[in-house]
C-alpha cells in the first residue's frame, strides 16, 4: 500500500492549502477511514482530521476546526485537506494514514496506533 501526499509548500499567514493523498497498491480504499497528521520539528504526530467511509463523517483537531475541510474520492483513491487562514502554527510535514474499517460501527480514529498505513509526508511551511 503506498499513500502519496502532495499540495504542501511555503504560503503566507492567512492562506490557504489543499493537500492531496493519492492511495494506491493493495487496499479497498473506500474501507479506509483517511486521516491527516501532522508533525513539527521537536513535536509528536498530531491528529489533524479524519474522514469517514463515503465522507457521510468527518472529525477534526480543535487546532483546525472551522477553518479546515476534508474529503474524499473513492473512485480515485484519494483524499483531501483543505486549510485556510493558515497561521505559523499550521508549519509542519503533513501525513496521511488509513484505517481499514471492519465494522458497521466504528468510532473514528484519532491516534497515530490507530492507522495502519502511512504515506510519506509534504511540508508546509507558513510565514508570518
Amino acid at each position: 500500500v503506498q499513500l502519496q501526499a502532495s499540495g504542501g509548500g511555503l504560503v503566507q499567514a492567512g492562506g490557504s492549502l489543499r493537500l492531496s493523498c493519492a492511495a494506491s497498491g493493495r487496499i479497498f480504499f473506500s474501507s479506509n477511514v483517511m486521516g491527516w497528521f501532522r508533525q513539527s520539528p521537536g513535536k509528536e504526530r498530531e491528529f489533524v482530521a479524519a474522514v469517514g467511509l463515503g465522507g457521510r463523517s468527518d472529525h477534526f483537531a480543535d487546532s483546525v476546526k472551522g477553518r479546515s475541510t476534508i474529503s474524499r474520492d473513492d473512485v480515485k483513491k484519494e483524499v483531501y485537506l483543505q486549510m485556510n487562514n493558515l497561521t505559523p502554527a499550521d508549519t509542519a510535514v503533513y501525513y496521511c494514514a488509513a484505517h481499514p474499517v471492519r465494522s458497521v460501527f466504528y468510532d473514528m480514529p484519532d491516534k497515530v496506533n490507530d492507522y495502519q498505513h502511512w504515506g510519506q509526508g509534504t511540508k508546509v511551511t507558513v510565514s508570518s
